[in-house]
């Protein structure tokens, strides 16, 4: 187990009312770390903190407070309540995130909003936490929740892809940052889930599909793969395996390195080569 996954250290975790938050917030509550829930919606942190008390976490070890990842003030409020009941911050997850759609001309007039949260939420977030987190001399964790969509930026969501290519972006550099300050103990990771059922992809549907993974099962491989030491935790699905995510990771870093059209995956002269490709 990683050190900073121990028993008494605490976790703040945004979107943390649902989904893959929740889930990683049970999942430590469960090693006996203590947790800090941030998300939108008092009800929706209420039912939350009830569900991983019920699951046996202390009353005093689960908090919750009501954020807006996108106000830089809100943010601050958070550390500065989480560090005010725990003392001390060892895992930071930066997860809260939303995809309502967008198109290319902002047609839908949302794409400050989407950027606000899912990309300058968590840099937002690094940056008032990280400092603090360092100075208290302990093992850390700031994992930042991107997407496979920020790495092959398929079309049909730009203000998406964007948003979590800049989060991936952030990442590397964050990382870079921490490992040559003197002494830090202090790590960043990029969470890349694949194909997970939760309310921000069921799209109102109740049953799990069957190509999904449950947060659960995420989250799982997530906490393995920090434990392997892996920086880029690349998680598969039922649908998608790591050999066609790697393939397909590959395939549009070569868009450059082979002067072929952007986004030539969806282009009516390469469709056919990357599917011969794929399956070499």
């Amino acid at each position: 187990m990683h050190p900073t996954l121990a028993k008494g250290n605490a976790a703040v975790i945004t979107g943390a009312a649902s989904g893959i938050g929740l889930a990683a917030a049970q999942y430590l509550a469960r090693i006996g770390m203590r947790v800090c829930l941030a998300d939108i919606g008092s009800d929706r942190l209420a039912r939350a903190k009830e569900q991983i008390i019920a699951s046996g976490a202390a009353a005093a070890d689960v908090i919750v407070q009501e954020t807006d990842v996108g106000d830089t003030a809100a943010l601050h409020e958070l550390a500065d309540a989480a560090f005010a009941a725990f003392g001390a911050v060892h895992v930071l997850m930066n997860n809260a995130g939303m995809q309502p759609g967008s198109s290319i001309f902002d047609a839908e007039a949302n794409w400050d909003r989407i950027i606000a949260v899912n990309m300058f939420g968590v840099i937002r977030g690094a940056q008032i936490f990280a400092p603090r987190m360092i100075a208290g001399g302990a093992s850390g964790l700031i994992i930042n929740t991107g997407s496979k969509q920020g790495i092959t930026t398929p079309p049909g969501d730009p203000a998406y892809n964007l948003s979590k290519a800049g989060v991936k972006v952030f990442t590397e550099a964050l990382q870079h940052h921490l490992r040559n300050i003197a002494d830090c103990q202090v790590e960043a990771r990029l969470f890349i889930p694949g194909y997970v059922h939760t309310p921000l992809t069921a799209h109102g549907r109740i049953e799990k599909p069957p190509g999904a993974w449950t947060p659960e099962q995420t989250v799982d491989f997530l906490f393995t793969a920090i434990e392997r030491g892996d920086f880029y935790i690349l998680c598969p699905d039922n649908e998608v395996e790591r050999r066609t995510d790697e393939k397909r990771i590959l395939w549009a870093a070569g868009d450059i390195a082979e002067n072929r059209p952007p986004l030539s995956r969806w282009h009516p002269d390469y469709a056919e080569p990357f599917k011969k490709w794929l399956q070499e």
